[in-house]
This record gives C-alpha cells, structure tokens and sequence, in this order.
C-alpha cells in the first residue's frame, strides 16, 4: 500500500487529520488523530483515561468553588503506566496520585482501608531489606538481619555462594541464611538457582508469606521471555521446599524444574498461591517423580488435609486434617480433658487457657482466651473458664473484700450490695 501524509496547517503543531486550520488534533494526542477531540487520538501524549487522552488522571482532591475547600474526588484515578486506573494493581503501592513498585527512601509502606500506601516517615523510616543487589554474597549478606519485608529481589546463585573471585569476594557461610527466617514478604521475585549442598530445604524462607512480583525475573527458560517471580532450579540436592508459610504469589509466573530429589510438590494446588489470572502461571517440571517419591515413603504426613504439604512431617501441612497447634504444627485434637496445658479450639486452632483457668479432670478446662474476648478481669474468668469451683481455698472472700474495701467510698447503698452477696453463689459451674 502506499504510504501517505498529511500537510497540516500552522496552527495545528504537526498533528492534524486534515489539511484545513479547523481539522487539528488535540493537544494531548500525539501522533496523530482521527478527529478533534481528546477521544480520537491515536497515542496519548501523557495518559490515557478511560479513552481520553488527558494531561492529568483526576486527582484525589478537587476545588469547591461555593465552600472554598478542597474535597475528596470520588472519581479519582491514579497513573499506572500512561493509563488512569480507578486501583493500582493489588501487588503495587499508591503513592500520592501514582502506582510505584516502592516507595521512596523518606515515606515507608503502611496498608489503609485494605490499600498499601506511602506515607512520610516522619524521622528514621524503618528499616526494611534491600533486595537491590544482583546476588546475595558474604558482602551483602548482612544488610538483611532483622529485616522483615524485603524491598526488591533476592537472587541466589553460585558466584553468590562459592564467592566471586573477579570481584574478590569469598565464599558465603551458609549459616548466615538464617538471617531470612525473619522475612514476611519480598516485594520483588525470589531466584534460587543454587543451594548449600548440606540443606534440603529452603526451610529459611519459613516464614515467608508473601512473593509480591512488582519486578519479575524475565528469562527464555520456557521458550518465551516471561516474568517469574518464584524460579527455584537446578538445586541437586533439595528434597522439599519447606516454604510453609508462603500463602500467596501475588504477580508473574512460577518456575520449578531440575530439582531432581524434590519431593512433595506434587501435593500442592498450586493455584491457590495465585493472585489474579491463573492461567499460564505454572511451569513445574523434571524434577522427582511422584511414584519415585512414594516409594521412598516422601508423601505428606498424615495429619495433613488434602491441600498438601511443603515437606515432611505434621509442621509442614498447608492445612490440617483436624486441628493445629502454634499455627503450623498439626495436632489429631487439642488438650481439651487432658495434656498441659489445657487448651480450646478456635476455627480449629488449639490455644492455651488462661492461666487462672485450673485444670477441670474429665471435663474443659475453659471455653475462650483472654485473647479473643474483652471482658474485665474480673468478668473474664468467669466467663471463659469453666469451674468457678476450681478456685483455691477463700478466693471468693477475699474478692469480695476488694471489691467492699473499692466500694466504701462510693455510696451507703454500693456497700449493702456487696455485703449482701452471698459466698455460696460464687461456687457454682457456669
């Protein structure tokens, strides 16, 4: 076909769909348009709202000409990209009247409303690990203690693990990964290309809930250049991933493959992890077959429930069959009649009794924690604890002698109250 162009008219600054002063585009399109509006654009010169191209997404507060106030918008959008967004994707932040990967160095993440915000610190911001180098080495390693959300990547690879000499740095002490066991979230991907030979799992990683996927690993590794955010590979000696905390992924793909003694895997519905669209977003492959694991007994404890497990033993369940104890550790029922201490159940959940709560023999002990009901002290014993019988020899009497020596400063008729009731009422089961 042949190529064509239009000579503008003066007025219309090189963009125009005619030749006429009156056939100009808009001035937000930028190359070219169909029409003079902000809607016929074919490219947007700064972003894109809803089709229109505009100067400005709509911001969070607009002018009220009668009150003189600025007011809350509620057709505010944010800019992601060149396009207005009514919500920045849920694995980014809001930060002012935009979607960042991070916030800046003087404002630090907080969540309001169920939205991840930037807000300044106001001092010292806190602190949070750095995933800005390439790989983690022994020059590095130590800017991650304490950390509990790491602001970046992790990338673990063999010139990290053995040492770098091009760039003299030696090899890595194995010993300091256990400075992970404090992360919660990497807002990044998480790279595990190669593993000390001695650990079997990446039981460091324990508690690590969440793989946020604002920047993805891009590798051909399946043949297209796609984003990952969890790639584990090629780790010869890993026989489970241990990951048991890990509950969501929040964005990219995940890549498993080449792990030849990892077992385990098989159990999981893996889709559960997975944020957003699901389709396309697993690529686990050649690593030990589920037949294989079977024979050497590497299956998921029984204690587990269908959902699968991350390795072996009741600890490592992604659920629980019946109920849990410490949050992971699944248990066939809680002490309930029995055991120390004695415990309740909560969304089957073991939790201890209160500790002012004495054993009850062939019977529970207590029916709720101070940690779940807002009683007075006073109220929250009888209440959640099962026996007021239990209690040692005059405590009765002397809670009512507190409660008669609180009460003589109030009025004659608070005193014959408390005077009046009798001790007997108070050795009763509720």
């Amino acid at each position: 076909s042949a190529m064509t162009k239009t000579i503008c008219a003066p007025q219309c600054n090189g963009h125009c769909f005619g030749p006429n002063p009156n056939q100009c585009c808009h001035d937000e399109c930028a190359g070219g348009c169909g029409g003079p509006r902000e809607t016929d654009c074919f490219a947007c010169r700064h972003f894109n709202d809803s089709g229109a191209c505009v100067s400005l997404c709509p911001l969070p507060l607009v002018y009220n000409k009668l009150t003189f106030q600025l007011e809350p918008n509620p057709h505010t959008k944010y800019q992601y990209g060149g396009v207005c967004v009514a919500s920045c994707p849920h694995n980014f932040v809001i930060d002012h009247t935009s979607c960042v990967r991070a916030c800046p160095g003087d404002k630090m993440e907080v969540e309001k409303n169920g939205l991840k915000m930037c807000e300044p610190c106001g001092g010292l911001c806190p602190k949070g690990g750095s995933g800005r180098f390439q790989t983690v080495d022994s020059s590095n390693i130590d800017g991650f203690v304490n950390c509990t959300k790491i602001l970046g990547n992790l990338d673990f690879l063999i010139t990290g693990l053995k040492g770098d000499p091009w760039h003299n740095i030696p090899a890595l002490d194995p010993e300091k990964l256990s400075v992970f066991q404090t992360v919660r979230e990497i807002t990044g991907y998480l790279n595990i290309q190669s593993w000390p030979p001695h650990m079997h799992n990446f039981s460091v990683f324990s508690n690590l809930t969440t793989i946020g996927g604002r920047k993805s690993f891009h590798s051909t590794l399946s043949g297209s250049c796609r984003g990952f955010s969890l790639l584990i590979m090629k780790n010869l000696n890993v026989t489970s991933l241990g990951l048991r905390s890990l509950k969501e992924v929040s964005a990219g793909r995940i890549y498993i493959s080449a792990n030849k003694q990892l077992c385990y895997y098989h159990s999981l519905n893996w889709t559960r992890l997975l944020r957003g669209p699901k389709e396309g977003r697993l690529d686990i492959k050649h690593n030990r077959l589920k037949k294989d694991c079977v024979a050497e007994g590497r299956v998921c404890d029984p204690l587990c429930s269908s959902g699968g497990c991350w390795g072996p033993g009741p600890g490592q369940c992604l659920s629980c069959r019946n109920y849990s104890r410490d949050s992971f550790f699944c248990v066939t029922q809680c002490n309930f009649l029995n055991g120390e201490p004695r415990e309740f159940a909560n969304e089957d959940e073991c939790f201890s009794c209160h500790p002012e709560c004495q054993p009850v023999e062939g019977n529970v002990t207590c029916y709720g924690s101070v940690q779940y009901k807002s009683h007075s002290s006073l109220e929250r014993e009888g209440q959640n604890c099962a026996s007021w019988g239990s209690r040692p020899p005059g405590w009765a009497q002397r809670m009512l002698g507190f409660l008669s020596l609180t009460l003589s400063f109030t009025s004659p008729r608070a005193q014959m109250l408390v005077l009046s009731v009798p001790t007997s009422g108070m050795d009763h089961t509720v």
